[in-house]
């Protein structure tokens, strides 16, 4: 077997293993934000902030949701890591955000964070600030999910089908997964553009 021909297997391996049901928390937990008129703030470091900066534009554009990823200011997350420490990068901006019991933070991650390895603490304290004041959790994550998976109100665990491949999978199921949450019918308020044109007559 080549090694696409692995890593595609793999890839229909998860698929089918990834638990709907949680899916459908994690959608309805959305649809709540929306309806309240809360705010969203996806979090994710590495591959997984690229990851958030895209969602935002999917989330506001497709779903009509006020969504923000701290990553997107850069000037903001190097003085927060410069003056402060990489710990505080996210819970400073949620902070200054008023995060309240409207909003819910959306957590993308491979690990899901982890105080006793030292693997994320910035997600693991931006959790514990949104408990705090009363706002939901949700996330994406591989392996076990971390602390993520403990503390948030729903979440999706990628399934790990080979341990040398959790990170590329766990990154690429987030895009899959998140595109199904704004492509879900009780989230989807705007016709994406390819769609609508092919409707056309």
């Amino acid at each position: 077997m080549s090694y696409s021909e692995q890593h595609l297997k793999e890839t229909a391996e998860i698929t089918s293993k990834i638990n709907p049901a949680d899916c459908e928390k994690c959608v309805a937990e959305l649809k709540g934000v929306r309806d309240r008129g809360g705010r969203l703030f996806i979090l994710g470091v590495g591959g997984s902030a690229a990851n958030a900066s895209h969602a935002v534009n999917d989330f506001r554009k497709i779903a009509g949701i006020e969504v923000y990823a701290p990553t997107d200011n850069v000037s903001e997350l190097t003085a927060r890591t410069n003056d402060d420490g990489w710990a505080s990068i996210f819970v400073g901006y949620l902070r200054g955000s008023r995060l309240n019991a409207k909003d819910c933070l959306f957590i993308l991650s491979v690990g899901g964070g982890n105080l006793e390895k030292n693997v994320s603490p910035n997600l693991v304290s931006a959790i514990q600030l949104a408990k705090e004041v009363g706002a939901r959790v949700i996330g994406i994550v591989g392996k076990d999910g971390g602390y993520t998976a403990k503390e948030a109100d729903a979440c999706v665990i990628v399934p790990t089908v080979n341990p040398n491949n959790v990170t590329p999978h766990s990154e690429a199921f987030q895009a899959v997964i998140w595109h199904l949450f704004v492509s879900h019918p009780d989230l989807k308020i705007n016709q994406t553009k390819w769609e609508s044109v092919a409707a056309k007559p």
